[in-house]
């Protein structure tokens, strides 16, 4: 008895140590307060990103790294793509519409790692489904290198929502007036037959559901012209995400309160095109001039796992349709975030 008393409390430590706790995934902060570290130099550059995606194009044969445009000060846009096989469903990743919002792109990041391994889970997805994955749509943003005043930040200036121009992209669909955004309709969602997009960004910091802060929210299109099947499939995606989260321990997730201007991604490419699409708002930024909206980065590693663990949950559940038979039901009881009470 007593060496089983003595291998349940191991195994007890053992887990505590490799098994985050809820509290810690979503945090009772750490916010910003005046306090918390955000250097940008623990992320990654976008000289660093363009080594590493050359790097993984060179590495795997199922990986292909295309340059699909620039930013307005010249950066390449990378498209990465994974499975090339035009009868499987395909799906995109986007990341850093806004350049203050990074740590999806380092779950991006990730998942492209693992999708360059030759590992049997990679090769039965590389048989059933496409990834697409566009890791940082702003890299101006992303670096700080704007023509116009952001020293006044809370972290200085290192990075801003919006583009070189002061645009903020994720407004810019309709028009398309920025290279940025021009170049993605483009030559992407104007050239492959993509099914499912997620749209990845953070949100504020005092976001909160029950009285907890969130790690994240989501949401389907909005928009009262989109789809009715679109929308539906936007839901089992909604779904199949949330599940991994919330089964994984690794966050806290409220529904988003958007409107239905087809101005941003979420409304305007499932309206437009067809796509089957979730916002997926994580919570924190680098950057801002408002406190209230940067996030300590003590919580960096929970948040990128949540980016993580969901994109590969959206990518099995594709690759073998169980996608399709996703209970949607949750959305009706899926609360709203609100601020969290002092």
């Amino acid at each position: 008895m007593r060496k089983l008393m003595m291998l349940t409390l191991a195994m007890a430590m053992l887990l505590s140590v490799f098994l985050p706790a809820q509290t810690g995934a979503v945090g009772e902060g750490p916010n910003y307060n005046g306090n918390e570290t955000i250097k940008n130099e623990r992320l990654t550059s976008y000289e660093d990103m363009a080594d590493f995606l050359h790097k993984m194009d060179d590495r795997s044969d199922l990986l292909e790294v295309e340059v699909f445009g620039q930013s307005v000060q010249g950066r390449d846009l990378f498209l990465t793509k994974f499975g090339n096989n035009p009868d499987n469903p395909t799906v995109l990743f986007l990341t850093q519409q806004h350049g203050n919002e990074a740590l999806v792109t380092e779950a991006a990041l990730d998942v492209i790692r693992k999708l360059s391994r030759n590992t049997p889970q990679v090769r039965e997805w590389a048989d059933h489904v496409n990834v697409m994955i566009i890791p940082r749509l702003n890299p101006d943003g992303a670096m700080g290198d704007v023509n116009f005043d952001i020293s006044d930040y809370v972290a200085g200036g290192q990075s801003t929502r919006f583009n070189a121009n002061g645009v903020d992209l994720n407004r810019d669909h309709v028009d398309r007036n920025e290279p940025e955004t021009y170049a993605l309709h483009t030559n992407v969602l104007q050239v492959y037959d993509i099914d499912y997009l997620v749209d990845f960004h953070h949100q504020g910091t005092q976001s909160a559901v029950d009285d907890r802060y969130v790690s994240g929210s989501i949401l389907y299109p909005t928009n009262p012209d989109v789809n009715e099947t679109v929308v539906e499939m936007s839901k089992q995606l909604g779904s199949v995400m949330y599940d991994a989260v919330e089964d994984r321990g690794f966050g806290h997730l409220g529904k988003y309160r958007g409107g239905e201007a087809t101005t941003i991604s979420r409304n305007g490419l499932a309206y437009e095109y067809d796509i089957a699409t979730l916002l997926f708002e994580m919570r924190g930024m680098t950057d801002h001039s408002n406190p209230d909206m940067v996030l300590g980065q003590k919580s960096n590693g929970y948040l990128i796992q949540q980016g993580v663990i969901s994109m590969e949950a959206a990518i099995s559940a594709i690759a073998d349709r169980s996608i399709e038979e996703a209970d949607i039901t949750f959305w009706d009881e899926l609360p709203f975030q609100g601020r969290k009470s002092e």
